[in-house]
């Protein structure tokens, strides 16, 4: 595990350890957190999505599966999860005529999954969770932010029993 002040690195080593990895993170969140979440096709940011899911308190028997066709899905939990794809948005007017920024500002939790294709619409108190593919079932996990809030989830989450050597 890398630690630097605002930044926390991690390998998991299969989709139930990103899962359960996604589930310290939610139980860790809060009105107004946001999570924007970046990697390539199958880097593991549904299946972290899907923790974060849990960890908030959304009923296991529920199906969290990625947003793309309806770029939002909406759950009940602790606090509401709001859980986006921008995968298929082309830009910054998709967002506009769609109206997922204003999700933003609802309170609750938002989860976005690729993040990364509209960057400018992630406020700064946005945990930026970047996925990169190591091999078929590891995943190099990199935890970033510098607003206080974010700060604070990053101590509490390097607490965990996640904690790699």
């Amino acid at each position: 595990m890398g630690h630097r002040k605002g930044e926390l690195e991690y390998i998991t080593s299969s989709d139930e350890e990103t899962v359960g990895f996604g589930q310290e993170l939610g139980k860790l969140l809060g009105e107004g957190d946001l999570v924007a979440l970046t990697g390539e096709l199958g880097s593991g940011k549904t299946w972290f999505s899907k923790g974060i899911a849990l960890g908030l308190g959304v009923d296991r028997g529920i199906v969290v599966t990625s947003p793309s066709f309806a770029l939002v899905n909406e759950y009940q939990g602790r606090h509401v999860f709001y859980h986006m794809d921008l995968y298929r948005l082309e830009g910054p007017g998709d967002l506009i005529t769609s109206g997922l920024e204003e999700y933003l500002h609802m309170g609750g939790v938002v989860v976005i999954e690729w993040a990364d294709r509209l960057p400018d619409i992630i406020p700064e108190w946005g945990l930026e969770v970047k996925f990169k593919i190591l091999d078929e079932r590891r995943r190099h996990l990199t935890f970033h932010g510098h607003h206080p809030r974010t700060l604070e989830i990053l101590k509490a989450l390097g607490k965990t029993q996640h904690t790699a050597p």
